[in-house]
């Protein structure tokens, strides 16, 4: 079993949270991410648009941004 460990988030709204971690882990598989690298990358996206009100998305640099942020530490 592989655990991936969370971030503590304000959250604002979970509206879309769970089409956004399908989209982006797809996506990032289509791109030959590995499992466990899509699951990081996914659950970034979902992390940043649950901080944002109402239904909201991410944009590819404030993705790149918080999955660099959360890979150094």
């Amino acid at each position: 079993m592989i655990k991936i460990p969370t971030v503590a988030r304000d959250v604002f709204d979970v509206s879309g949270a769970g089409d956004t971690v399908i989209s982006a882990y797809t996506l990032a598989r289509a791109r030959k991410a590995t499992p466990l690298e899509a699951a990081h990358i996914s659950n970034c996206a979902a992390g940043i648009v649950v901080g944002k009100v109402g239904v909201a998305v991410t944009t590819s640099g404030e993705l790149t941004k918080q999955v660099r942020k959360e890979t150094v530490n």
